[in-house]
């Protein structure tokens, strides 16, 4: 009888096993993973076709090294929001963890969060609170349709949406255009997305150096990450990636990430890496 050759993935197998060499084996995706991806600073890159930035760069990286393929398409913030909500996205990142969002998906932590109030106003009275920004009734807030920083961010959008005083735009550098003609006073987000969309459009570039970033007391450190769907992906896909994810995280490879895009003072205050303890 002729015994069939072994395969070389068995082969290397065997010598690794008695070269003494430690196996590790990942289970593999079963289908390309679709993730739709909103601009998002240098977090998300979107230019015509192409797409790229931290997250994206991230995901890659995991299909050698975890067996798991993804496809980007690019959508407005708010389009991406309810295509994972309605069972059409295998992935939301990057998303902030809310408890609407875990509703529909399983959050993996990949970073330390924090949203700010920003705007170019030097000289007004400091805001350390929701409360204060709405005594604050002369001044127009633009928001970007699809974030949510969770419950005390959603009341915020809510009030100031009857009080006339919100401005809600598709993205971070249609407001930043917003706040550098005059027409909006203040901006919520995390202080890399703003930065990220005004470094690469010469049009507003120069509102950089002009930030103000202050602290909210009611929008404190959270985790922001990716959430895997409840609906589209297998049990197995679903854990395939999450153990993926979840060794990407232990390796600070999203952290090693924003500082290679982000000068130190914008990430100061409003990102850090897990294995740090926000206050």
């Amino acid at each position: 009888m002729r015994w069939p050759l072994p395969s070389v993935h068995a082969l290397a197998l065997t010598l690794a096993f008695a070269m003494g060499a430690p196996v590790v084996s990942h289970a593999a995706c079963s289908r390309v993973i679709k993730v739709p991806v909103a601009a998002t600073g240098k977090s998300v890159r979107v230019d015509g076709e192409t797409v790229g930035g931290i997250y994206p760069e991230l995901l890659r990286g995991l299909s050698d090294k975890e067996g798991c393929s993804f496809t980007f398409t690019a959508v407005p913030r708010a389009r991406l929001e309810v295509l994972f909500e309605s069972g059409r996205a295998d992935l939301l990142i990057p998303a902030s963890r809310t408890p609407r969002r875990d509703r529909h998906g399983s959050f993996v932590a990949l970073i330390h969060n924090r949203p700010m109030l920003i705007s170019l106003q030097p000289n007004r009275p400091a805001i350390t609170s929701l409360q204060e920004l709405l005594d604050q009734t002369t001044l127009k807030v633009a928001l970007v349709r699809g974030f949510d920083y969770g419950a005390a961010y959603q009341e915020l959008l809510t009030t100031l949406g009857q009080q006339g005083r919100l401005l809600l735009e598709v993205d971070a550098l249609s407001v930043a255009r917003l706040l550098k003609s005059g027409a909006a006073d203040a901006t919520i987000m995390a202080t890399t997305i703003l930065a990220g969309a005004v470094q690469d459009d010469e049009r507003v570039r120069d509102v950089l150096d002009r930030l103000r970033i202050e602290a909210l007391a009611e929008l404190p450190w959270g985790d922001s990450g990716v959430y895997l769907s409840n609906t589209t992906l297998s049990t197995q896909d679903k854990a395939a990636l999450q153990e993926a994810l979840e060794r990407a995280a232990k390796s600070g490879a999203v952290w090693k990430g924003f500082q290679r895009h982000y000068a130190p003072a914008i990430l100061k205050g409003s990102i850090r890496p897990l294995d740090s303890n926000p206050p």
